[in-house]
């Protein structure tokens, strides 16, 4: 099978409505790919194609995908709508995120925010669209992390921390899922190549949970840019921290614990269904 050119590459970046999820989409609207732009609502959709569009994007090459990641419903339903518009997918950047809320708050499905929005709904979103990702040899995920997964753990017995919230810990929480399910995909033998990135510190509306200052949004994009070419070669399952290759925390490594959060998440996502 031959290989698109990079002109004709198709990408879904989530969280592509500001951030670093916006500049990931304007830098690889600029070397011609088509674009899928993730946002929480229509608006802010519009919005940001727009800005993409001032940018000097060409309209033609951008697609807007909207879904509330705190409904899965509407996670699913978003999947089905790029399935059929774009039935081969190159790159998925599991990208969106929000940073945990002072006091713990659960979505709609049960789930505690940030586990849902920054790890559960990838989970899905990246089932969902398997067979786009399929029909191209060389596809990728890559997963936006953060190394504060380095300091978390996961609350098995606990997940939405209704006995001791801390909205640092439940983001590393979800920060540490995103990266084992990178190497989950690695070690299921996925039909595509999975890797989890920290992009470094940026001014974002993250930034609070980290540091008081940080790298401009578009340093931190270009870092994810660079794991979407594939002139980059890739080592599957593995975490980058900016642009090297870099070692997880140990217990993302763990089979039996990739194997458990996949059967926890598998059964939330079902849950939900």
């Amino acid at each position: 099978m031959s290989l698109p050119s990079s002109s004709a590459r198709t990408v879904l970046v989530t969280g592509a409505s500001s951030g670093i999820g916006w500049e990931t989409a304007r830098l690889l609207a600029g070397r011609g790919w088509t674009v899928l732009v993730h946002a929480p609502d229509a608006d802010a959709g519009r919005r940001a194609v727009k800005r993409l569009v001032d940018a000097g994007a060409d309209r033609a090459r951008l697609d807007l995908a909207v879904a509330d990641f705190s409904r899965l419903a509407e996670v699913r339903a978003m999947a089905r709508s790029v399935a059929e518009a774009h039935p081969a997918l190159d790159v998925l950047v599991n990208n969106a995120a929000v940073a945990a809320p002072e006091r713990r708050t659960l979505t709609p499905d049960g789930n505690e925010l940030a586990f849902q929005v920054n790890f559960l709904a990838a989970y899905l979103l990246t089932r969902e669209l398997v067979g786009p990702l399929r029909a191209r040899p060389d596809s990728r995920v890559v997963n936006v992390s953060s190394s504060m997964h380095r300091t978390a753990s996961i609350a098995w017995n606990d997940l939405s921390r209704a006995h001791r919230y801390s909205r640092h810990a439940v983001y590393a929480q979800s920060q540490l899922a995103l990266t084992i399910f990178a190497r989950a995909a690695a070690s299921g033998r996925a039909p595509y190549t999975a890797v989890s990135v920290h992009p470094g510190i940026c001014e974002t509306a993250l930034l609070p949970l980290y540091a008081h200052e940080g790298d401009p949004a578009a340093e931190g994009a270009a870092r994810v840019v660079r794991l979407c070419d594939p002139a980059t070669d890739v080592v599957p399952g593995a975490y980058y921290d900016r642009t090297a290759l870099s070692p997880a925390a140990p217990v993302a490594t763990e089979d039996r614990t990739v194997r458990r959060l996949c059967k926890v998440a598998d059964q939330l996502i079902t849950k939900a269904s």
